[in-house]
């Protein structure tokens, strides 16, 4: 990877960051002041030391400068020391917590915006993406970034400062032995950067990696009933056995890399100290130095170095967060293709009118739909059916804006969806998929999510009139009974049955059901079916379903095929069309029945 490759990565997780840090930049400036004052309090600290060797050393009858050392003089050289230090300890701890709370503070705001940056996102894009790597770049990579920026960044900023004052101070006491210090930080340099691209490049696969690891498991442990149905867990278990190998190998490169940067950089500083011993001590015999200076001038040698092996550990650390951070900005960079308007149309009052206008769909470049032309009234029911695959799903989604059609509109009340706010529109909606989904929390928790605000008695109300409320109240903790992960502590009817009721609670005035009875057993199918009934009584709902018996509720049948609407006509004359209804049920079809309602017949 090329240095401008390197920067930019570097250059695209500071932007990343930048609008979740700027508000605690006075925090962060606080940290900055404390660390700059830790550092001249490292250059303070050898000092009575230095004063106490060449005070005792012109006792000793030695011509040091200095005068010969008391018990008096001692005494506040070490006082002084007690000081330097735990003014240095102060200062360290004050920029560490600065560091730390701005560093906290802005992961999570991040993590916010990210969070709400993905969930906004089409779903089209979670259809392509897997969902364990992109919790994975929400939590783990964000983390990493927020652990290195207060364990690694903060400290090497104040070893880099601390350097550069050190050599300066250095040069001043000795410019010749201060050159094996700035010869030894040259030979660092060059080492090092080359060290931090490989781990750099070494640490995205390890992230990748880790990521495929995650998928592996995510996707076993969500479909466990198969795995254990079929008999797969030495299948599943090689895959992931598979993948957490890859994760190893990568990461084990990268561990590597950081540590042969350490070594080489333990054997670089054992060679400087070397020099400068041996040659600080000719300089003393010479009488270029006082032995209080080769003492000052070792121990600031010490102190050089030690940034030299912290920024060793220090590179290879950030060199890791730097691909957590590219990894979250390029989820960042994704750009939602279903947004709200700058300025959206009022939509007021819901009626329900739903057009549909020469809509064209196309999925992952295939089109699905072809120039779909339909109209809803307020208030009716319509049953979309037809063979799976033929777009009557996709046709729904439009009403949410869950995807746009590429050609075409779709309206409500004579509005154009894309210029509504995307949040007021969905608020008009209520939609049941035929797995309805549960969070974690309570029945009550779950049904409120209809309406947050809604009372206890509410909630019970909505329960009822979705037929709910008596195997609700029977469980053990009633309400209050905690479901499981995607309320799989439930059956099939029961869950469809409180997620009608939180549709109740909704109250909208737009219902889609998307095979809401599919997969139940006759008893559940029933009291299912009462309860879309309520649900759907006076409000607009489109229903797409397999099921004949759903279908002869609706006030109009409308046929798909291809993505094309074959027919849209009244129920009793829908099913009396011979090959629709064999394709259908697989049996004859009953006599032709009369019109009902001015329904419309399609052309076959």
């Amino acid at each position: 990877m090329s240095a401008r490759v390197r920067r930019s990565a570097l250059t695209r997780t500071l932007r990343l960051v930048g609008p979740d840090l700027r508000p605690h930049l006075l925090m962060v400036a606080g940290g900055t002041l404390a660390l700059m004052s830790e550092v001249v309090f490292r250059v303070l600290e050898p000092w009575p030391m230095k004063i106490v060797v060449d005070s005792v050393l012109s006792s000793l009858g030695t011509s040091t400068g200095y005068a010969p050392a008391s018990v008096l003089g001692l005494v506040a050289c070490g006082a002084g020391l007690v000081g330097i230090v735990f003014m240095r300890a102060l200062c360290n701890y004050l920029a560490t917590v600065s560091f730390a709370l701005a560093g906290s503070r802005t992961a999570v705001a991040l993590r916010a915006r990210a969070f709400r940056h993905v969930a906004g996102l089409s779903q089209q894009f979670h259809a392509r993406n897997r969902s364990a790597d992109t919790v994975q770049r929400l939590v783990s990579d964000i983390a990493r970034m927020q652990d290195v920026a207060v364990t690694a960044g903060l400290p090497l900023a104040a070893n880099v400062l601390t350097l550069l004052v050190m050599v300066v101070v250095m040069f001043v006491l000795d410019p010749l032995l201060a050159l094996v210090v700035v010869a030894a930080v040259i030979v660092f340099l060059v080492t090092s950067s080359g060290s931090s691209k490989r781990i750099t490049t070494a640490s995205r696969r390890t992230r990748k990696s880790e990521g495929q690891l995650a998928n592996t498991a995510q996707e076993a442990l969500a479909t466990i009933k198969v795995v254990q149905a079929y008999g797969l867990e030495e299948l599943i278990l090689d895959r992931f056995i598979g993948a957490n190998r890859d994760s190893l190998r990568t990461g084990v490169r990268s561990l590597r890399l950081a540590a042969r940067l350490e070594r080489s950089t333990d054997v670089l500083v054992g060679v400087a100290t070397a020099l400068v011993m041996v040659g600080g001590g000719l300089r003393v015999l010479q009488g270029a130095m006082t032995p209080g200076d080769l003492v000052l001038f070792t121990t600031y040698l010490r102190t050089t170095m030690k940034p030299l092996r912290d920024m060793a550990k220090y590179t290879g650390r950030i060199a890791r967060a730097t691909a957590s951070g590219e990894r979250v900005a390029d989820l960042m960079a994704v750009v939602p293709d279903i947004i709200s308007p700058v300025s959206p149309l009022p939509l007021g009052r819901v009626r329900g009118h739903i057009d549909f206008n020469g809509v064209v769909t196309r999925y992952d470049g295939n089109e699905v739909l072809h120039g779909i032309s339909l109209t809803v009234a307020p208030g009716e029911h319509v049953a979309l059916v037809g063979p799976s695959g033929s777009g009557k799903s996709t046709l729904v989604s439009l009403v949410v804006r869950a995807l746009d059609p590429v050609a075409g509109e779709v309206r409500l009340d004579g509005l154009p969806l894309p210029a509504l706010d995307l949040g007021e529109l969905r608020a008009s909606v209520s939609v049941l998929h035929q797995d309805a989904v549960l969070l974690t929390g309570t029945i009550r928790d779950n049904i409120r999510m209809g309406r947050p605000d809604a009372t206890d008695e509410e909630v019970e109300a909505a329960a009822r009139r979705a037929g709910a409320h008596d195997f609700i109240v029977s469980l053990p903790g009633g309400y209050a009974t905690p479901v499981g992960e995607r309320g799989d502590t439930l059956s099939g009817g029961q869950r469809q049955r409180v997620a009608i009721a939180r549709a109740l609670l909704r109250d909208t005035p737009v219902v889609i059901l998307d095979e809401a009875t599919t997969g139940l057993d006759p008893a559940a199918r029933t009291l299912v079916l009462d309860a879309v009934d309520r649900l759907a009584r006076g409000r607009t709902t489109l229903i797409v379903t397999h099921d004949a018996d759903v279908a002869v509720r609706a006030d109009r049948v409308v046929w798909i095929e291809d993505g094309r609407i074959v027919l849209d006509d009244s129920p009793e004359r829908l099913l009396a069309h011979s090959r629709i209804f064999r394709s259908w049920t697989g049996a004859s079809p009953v006599p032709e029945a009369p019109a009902v309602g001015g329904g419309r017949r399609g052309h076959l």
